[in-house]
């Protein structure tokens, strides 16, 4: 087994031909960029636009990093789908892969669902998939899912699967939740990692493992140097930086915005393509966006 996560994730951005199709090369490009900036590869999360993908083509990216040599180690796929069969294939390739965690979300499309249904839904996973080397990581997003992860379903996890429910991705938004986990969990071993960037330092401060956070496809050095010298006497100006940078890339939908910027910043106009129901990034928005990131000196690095 790799060790635990530890640190900054990136959610990746997947980038699309103009027929929508994956694009292998240029996202397997993004991913060695964002693990030469010392980003783990969360691939297949929100901002990758994972629920629009097929579980084959979720299988078809996943192997073209490993073929280009990108460590499992690196890797935390997201598996969760409302199908729990399409759930247990995407894990099982997962865990076959090696990669070194899963990050998986609750069955969704079903509102109002109660701690024992989603109790038995993680529970037939874990059995289905029947690997000792299986880590999950519970991705808790209500404003998306509108499905909670509480805290008495954490707790009835690890009583029965306590070597595989290794941690969690808080993108509730709400500091009061994270904080409740890192009090509650995190000195069990149970791995807290906040959802936004613009928490990592509270995060860190709470005992906490790190972040998965959308911004880390755009500026993972920047935030990986908070996470490195959270104790340091100028953390709190770090992460206004930080703050400040995700606040921008903010002023438009953030997948837009950033797969927009990744075009600009590698010359490669495709990247701002996004599948359906989504929408490019409009001109006008775009442009002012890249007056203001340019007046905070933002910088990707490439």
């Amino acid at each position: 087994m790799f060790p635990k996560f530890r640190g900054i994730l990136s959610p990746v951005v997947t980038p699309f031909k103009d027929d929508l199709s994956p694009d292998p090369k240029r996202f397997v490009e993004h991913c060695q960029w964002l693990v030469s900036q010392n980003a783990g590869l969360a691939v297949f999360g929100t901002n990758s636009e994972a629920n629009s993908l097929s579980v084959s083509e979720r299988r078809f990216l996943l192997e073209a990093l490993l073929l280009a040599g990108v460590s499992p180690e690196k890797m935390m796929p997201g598996t969760g789908c409302c199908s729990l069969t399409d759930t247990v294939e995407l894990t099982r390739h997962a865990v076959a892969a090696g990669c070194a965690g899963v990050l998986m979300l609750p069955p969704f499309y079903y509102k109002a669902i109660s701690d024992d249904g989603l109790f038995r839904f993680y529970s037939e996973v874990i059995q289905r998939t029947g690997s000792g080397n299986l880590r999950i990581y519970l991705y808790h997003i209500p404003p998306v899912a509108q499905i909670s992860i509480t805290a008495g379903l954490i707790e009835r996890l690890l009583k029965e699967y306590p070597g595989t429910i290794a941690g969690i991705k808080d993108s509730s938004g709400d500091w009061n939740n994270t904080e409740m986990l890192l009090k509650n969990f995190q000195p069990s071993g149970f791995d807290v990692f906040c959802g936004s960037d613009v928490f990592l330092l509270q995060t860190l401060r709470g005992g906490g493992a790190g972040c998965i956070t959308a911004t880390g496809n755009v500026n993972p050095a920047m935030i990986h140097e908070l996470y490195r010298n959270w104790q340091a006497p100028d953390a709190d100006a770090r992460q206004a930086r930080v703050t400040a940078i995700r606040r921008t890339f903010e002023m438009i939908p953030l997948i837009a915005s950033m797969k927009a910027v990744i075009g600009w910043k590698r010359n490669h106009p495709q990247w701002a393509n996004v599948r359906p129901p989504l929408l490019k990034a409009p001109r006008e928005q775009f442009e002012q966006l890249c007056v203001k990131l340019n007046e905070i000196g933002f910088q990707m690095n490439l």
